[in-house]
């Protein structure tokens, strides 16, 4: 169990020092968003078809490889812009929120239904969340573009976890992630065409940022977990990823010097202790909220 535990420390890593790229500044959200699907689907698609990775599979499957890509990419896209117009911090913080749609997700349309300890951490997180961002925002429903943005990257990567984890049970990962790729690419650059985004003249710099992201963030980040899925408990992964927030928070108070509030650390430790409660299986306990299952 070493290789999944390493494989799966190095791709939270990968994850994390995504949103510290992006708050650089060195492209414009929504392009930044297109070049790291766009650069991944390109160094992967020619790797898979050498090694005969790649298997076409059917149309109902394509289709909804199609929608993940789209969703992901938008869920990128939006991250993006949460990031450059906030705090790499708020906005990690706010995406993390998606296993909370996915249990409201579940509860409506889907079986089994959420237990009762979802609802108490769902409970918690709002709490938090509300404390993060700051108890008078909420009172004078002052939301800005950034904090909206946050909140749907969460709901737009809930909708990608949901409709992905139904078909990577029909097709392997390979395959799965260059269809979506494909669709992110085609999606995001539709999007950056309507908007006028530029795709030329960034500065040295700004070009290695988006092939990093893309080997990196995506491609790195992505197979590694990938690979953990498959030997590790799919609840021990996603409570993992939750220190892809933390771990953000302390490179972008190093490297970026953003100011971490007294406020923010016990908005983001709520709101983190919330959404941990809602993986419990048992009975609420404290015991079982501080042991990793």
């Amino acid at each position: 169990m070493q290789k999944p535990k390493i494989a799966l420390i190095i791709g939270i890593l990968c994850i994390s020092v995504f949103p510290i790229l992006v708050k650089l500044n060195l492209t414009p959200g929504l392009i930044s968003a297109f070049y790291r699907m766009a650069f991944a689907l390109v160094i992967l698609t020619p790797i898979a078809l050498f090694l005969k990775k790649f298997k076409i599979p059917s149309l109902p499957q394509i289709a909804l490889a199609f929608l993940c890509g789209i969703l992901f990419g938008s869920d990128v896209a939006v991250w993006n812009i949460s990031i450059q117009e906030s705090s790499a911090t708020q906005a990690s913080l706010l995406t993390n929120l998606s296993p909370i749609w996915v249990g409201i997700a579940s509860f409506l349309w889907l079986k089994p239904k959420p237990k009762i300890n979802f609802w108490i951490g769902t409970l918690i997180a709002f709490i938090g969340m509300v404390t993060l961002v700051g108890f008078q925002i909420f009172s004078e429903l002052n939301f800005d573009k950034a904090f909206n943005f946050g909140i749907l990257s969460g709901i737009f990567y809930a909708a990608y976890l949901l409709i992905s984890k139904k078909i990577l049970t029909q097709i392997d990962v390979i395959s799965f992630m260059i269809l979506s790729l494909f669709a992110s690419t085609i999606h995001l650059g539709i999007i950056c065409l309507i908007t006028n985004e530029p795709f030329t003249g960034f500065s040295s710099e700004g070009w290695m940022v988006l092939v990093i992201q893309a080997v990196v963030c995506q491609l790195g980040a992505w197979l590694l977990i990938s690979y953990t899925t498959q030997h590790m408990k799919a609840t021990t992964i996603s409570l993992s990823l939750l220190a892809q927030a933390i771990i953000t928070a302390v490179m972008a108070y190093l490297f970026l010097n953003e100011q971490i509030s007294l406020q923010m650390i016990l908005g983001g430790l709520i709101l983190l202790l919330g959404i941990r409660i809602t993986f419990l299986e048992h009975n609420l306990s404290l015991k079982k909220i501080l042991k990793p299952q």
